[in-house]
């Protein structure tokens, strides 16, 4: 019977490097070193090796080996979760498997709009292989350029371009799963209906590798942007900020591909920190916000309506000066914006990411709500909100005070978090919006998720991974990813 605390033995280590090959085995302490720690530095695991496969027949092997020595497995991506989800703990006991090798697009289909892509293919390269075929994937987010399919699928992944695309699971037809006793399940279906008993794949997806590996996965296309428009906007608060989301949906939702918003705060991080990054507008403020607007229609004509409704919401008082990009260039300076914030924010100092989702109506609310509570929490501690307003979730995220220890900073982390959390809660909102649980979390679920709901996520846990060897110590509570 296997046994959930076994050490990788010599013997199994011997045998996956005779099945994969020195290719699909790495044993060298500065091989393994990229694969354990994650993105923000939270945690910094051990391994005696990092395991991989080359394909769906050689992981399945491997997965049976590890599995009849009792051996744990964490699944790995790009390695850019932001809740420690993707990194083995302390102990050396945990197998890292790297998903990086599964690289290839199987097939693409214009005319169906779908791409059957395996798990280690990178974000961008989806999307550029999409292009080429006059098609778009759209799932869009900072890390795209290291983030890969599998993770994403894993994670459930949101993003810029939720409010007009939806999550992840929204982009996913099919499946291929790797199990926890080395089956394949073989789900890869390119039907938009398909209402044959329970819908295995929804399972997967958002699981954090917890119930088996996402090898590969049918992915949904839409058809290529014809006509698009993005604006920068200074607004004058956080519910001018939502009035003018309103004036786009209202106009016409399905144009709206994302509606970005940013605190002076953290655009002025931007400025400080990332080479390239300047002010657009030339009002500074202290609340900014991004309208990217698409359509396959050419004569849509974008640009005009932009134009129209930002006048009107100037008229109005909501924004107080706005500028429209005249070329693809400068589109991407102006996303560089939102999406180096993260990396601003690093740049500054110490910072506590919350990453939190509230209904639509009550973003500004709770924006200003936990920026004056962590203010008072933590004198001279920076609030930097930012993120997908048009769909509920922003990264409430707080910078340390300038001249504080970082250490002593971090320190508070969980007391920052709680402070954020009680207000969201109140709000019936969400402790993790799109981000996940992964090892950073866990300690929330009960309160958040208990009863019914958490009973129901461990049974499955238990049904297909009996003996915890899925990616054990994400997203249960401690003692609830054991086996059954």
């Amino acid at each position: 019977m296997p046994d959930t605390s076994a050490t990788p033995s010599p013997g199994l280590i011997e045998a996956l490097g005779n099945l994969l090959g020195p290719r699909g085995l790495l044993t060298a302490p500065e091989d393994l070193a990229p694969h354990l720690s994650d993105w923000r530095a939270l945690y910094r695991g051990a391994t005696p090796c990092v395991v991989r496969p080359a394909d769906t027949a050689e992981l399945a092997a491997a997965v049976k080996l590890c599995a009849a020595a009792g051996v744990a497995m964490v699944p790995q991506g790009g390695n850019t979760s932001m809740v420690g989800g993707a990194v083995p703990d302390e102990t050396g006991r945990q197998v890292v498997v790297s998903l990086a090798r599964l690289n290839r697009i199987r097939a693409l289909d214009p005319v169906d709009l779908t791409m059957t892509a395996e798990a280690g293919v990178v974000l961008k390269a989806a999307q550029v292989a999409a292009a080429e075929a006059g098609c778009l994937f759209p799932l869009s987010l900072g890390a795209e350029g290291t983030a890969t399919i599998g993770g994403v699928l894993s994670t459930n992944a949101g993003g810029n371009t939720t409010v007009r695309y939806g999550n992840a699971r929204e982009l996913m037809l099919g499946l291929e799963v790797v199990l926890p006793d080395g089956q394949v399940w073989d789900g890869l279906r390119r039907l938009r209906k398909d209402n044959t008993g329970y819908a295995l794949r929804h399972l997967f997806v958002g699981a954090e590798g917890t119930l088996g590996f996402i090898t590969a996965a049918v992915l949904r296309m839409y058809p290529r942007p014809r006509d698009t428009a993005l604006a920068f906007c200074a607004v004058a608060d956080e519910d001018s900020a939502l009035a003018l989301f309103r004036r786009f949906r209202d106009r016409d939702e399905s144009a709206v591909r994302a509606f970005e918003y940013m605190s002076g705060t953290g655009v002025d991080f931007c400025l400080r920190h990332i080479e390239g990054v300047t002010l657009p507008v030339s009002t500074r403020a202290d609340h900014y916000v991004l309208v990217d607007l698409a359509s396959p229609r050419p004569d849509a004509a974008l640009r005009d309506m932009a134009e129209a409704l930002l006048a009107e919401a100037m008229e109005a008082g909501e924004v107080l000066d706005a500028v429209l990009a005249e070329s693809e260039a400068q589109a991407q300076k102006l996303w560089k914006i939102r999406e180096e914030h993260p990396e601003a924010q690093k740049r500054e100092g110490a910072s506590v990411k919350n990453d939190v989702s509230v209904p639509v109506s009550r973003v500004p609310e709770m924006i200003r709500r936990c920026s004056e509570a962590l203010v008072r929490m933590i004198p001279g501690s920076r609030p930097v909100p930012f993120g997908h307003i048009g769909d509920g979730n922003i990264h409430m995220n707080l910078e340390q005070p300038p001249g504080m220890d970082a250490g002593a900073f971090l320190a508070r982390s969980h007391d920052i978090m709680d402070c954020v959390n009680d207000i969201v809660r109140e709000m019936d909102g969400s402790f993790s919006a799109e981000h996940g649980i992964g090892r950073l979390k866990t300690d929330m679920m009960p309160a958040w998720r208990g009863g019914a709901e958490l009973d129901a996520m461990q049974r499955i846990k238990a049904a297909l991974d009996p003996w915890g060897l899925m990616n054990p110590g994400k997203v249960f509570p401690a003692g609830g990813n054991h086996r059954a």
